[in-house]
């Protein structure tokens, strides 16, 4: 069952990387196998200044960290959601990389242009949920691609 444009807002409410470290605008699929996501980067992000001077492009750490938004933190929220997880129980954690696998770069993103992620679950075990996701323009041309692992960690516990 395809998630409603509702539980689509409660999860981008969730997320909780915020500016300038947000990378996720919309959800435009999701249900219990995948999620589909978009993001447009800035002209203004704060990146671009020194990477590179005369020809931005986006970082591939950023690129990665765009994947892990969409396709390991706003998944891993709406599989919680599923599980009868409140906000507030999930407000409590936090999503932390455990691994990225066969991450591969295609291509370059520059400052304006859209992107589109797509994930795909692999399994959610022991809290973690691990993710096979890929990332393209709005015409369909890879950018990259790679398997990414994430769990959610109560901040409150030391």
């Amino acid at each position: 069952m395809v998630a409603d444009k509702k539980t689509i807002e409660d999860v981008l409410l969730l997320v909780p990387q915020q500016q300038p470290f947000r990378f996720i605008d919309d959800i435009l699929e999701m249900d219990e196998g995948h999620i589909v996501g978009t993001y447009r980067f800035r002209d203004d992000e704060y990146f671009y200044k020194g990477h590179f001077p005369g020809r931005p492009v986006t970082p591939g750490v950023i690129l990665i960290e765009t994947m892990a938004q969409t396709g390991v933190v706003a998944f891993g929220i709406y599989q919680l959601m599923r599980k009868g997880m409140s906000s507030d129980q999930i407000k409590q954690l936090v999503t932390l990389f455990v691994m990225v696998d066969d991450c591969e770069f295609n291509d370059i993103v520059s400052p304006g242009e859209m992107v589109i992620v797509k994930s795909e679950k692999i399994y959610l075990r022991r809290g973690n949920l691990k993710t096979k996701v890929s990332m393209e323009r709005e015409n369909g041309e890879a950018v990259c691609c790679g398997i990414l692992t994430g769990r959610g960690v109560d901040i409150n516990e030391k």
